[in-house]
């Protein structure tokens, strides 16, 4: 496996005086697709943004091709090649859809994503070119603000539950069209709550629990191995590599193992974070 593009080193952040990430570690090499894994309330969005510069760590490191961007404000971070696509999507509902992917356009040498390959991967917004953003469904929204970011030219693409409150219809074409982004060799770091539509992307997946990682592990092709190691093995410098986990495993028996981390009762919050919210709690409706 080549080196990791992007590292998370023991990362603690707070909001004000809540704390939501306790030492949270995660490692993305070039063209992976890992899924941050968890229910409502352990800290996923809030990882995204640390990432992303939004809500910085107090403790710990990021680190982005071998640079440290921890204390990098976002716009730094997103002109080094990280794209950043939120639960809540933020799209500008008083422009059209051509306008929201042209005032996101940036170039890299005359290459990169053009409107009219996002409207390759998503058809549908060619439809609806002159449609402002506010007058789109749930699902069309979700659409642009993923295409809106590429039109970034990202390298890294940070996709927050893309799925919530989507339709499964739509969120099965979604899928497709992320597998499809993960297919052309971007790299991709996913949070979800969402175990099928996270398994049948991910090359490898950490779950999330109360603001820690608590379990690391690896889908690959591997007979015999225990789904979800606590630990995996240990390499000079006391790094945890992940372990594997079979490619072959059924969701259910995946599902079934982890459904106390991310199927658990209860309300209780993480942090303070809105958007990190428990099963039970107020969230958004399904969207078609």
């Amino acid at each position: 496996m080549a080196p990791p593009s992007l590292v998370v080193e023991e990362i603690y952040t707070f909001y004000g005086l809540s704390q939501v990430l306790f030492g949270v570690s995660l490692e993305v090499a070039p063209g992976e697709c890992v899924c941050l894994l968890g229910r409502n309330g352990v800290g996923k969005t809030t990882t995204m943004r640390s990432i992303m510069g939004l809500t910085p760590a107090r403790r710990g490191r990021v680190v982005w091709r071998g640079r440290d961007i921890t204390s990098k404000a976002p716009y730094q971070i997103a002109r080094a090649g990280i794209g950043f696509v939120p639960e809540d999507r933020r799209i500008f509902a008083d422009l059209t859809v051509w306008e929201n992917l042209d005032v996101a356009g940036r170039r890299r040498g005359g290459a990169g994503w053009t409107v009219d390959r996002v409207f390759d991967l998503f058809p549908k917004l060619s439809e609806l070119v002159d449609r402002q953003g506010g007058f789109l469904s749930g699902g069309e929204q979700q659409m642009l603000t993923i295409a809106r970011t590429l039109m970034g030219n990202p390298e890294l693409l940070l996709l927050d539950e893309p799925s919530e409150g989507l339709a499964p219809l739509v969120v099965e074409h979604l899928k497709e069209q992320i597998g499809r982004l993960k297919s052309q060799g971007l790299t991709i770091l996913l949070a979800e709550q969402n175990v099928g539509f996270c398994l049948d992307l991910a090359d490898r997946v950490y779950v999330l629990e109360k603001g820690q990682i608590r379990y690391r592990p690896r889908l690959c092709a591997r007979e015999g191995a225990d789904p979800l190691s606590r630990h995996g093995p240990r390499v000079p410098g006391g790094r945890v590599h992940p372990p594997p986990v079979p490619r072959a495993l059924s969701h259910s028996r995946v599902i079934a193992s982890i459904g106390n981390l991310t199927n658990g009762p209860g309300c209780s919050r993480a942090g303070s974070d809105r958007r990190d919210r428990q099963p039970g709690c107020p969230s958004r409706g399904t969207e078609a």
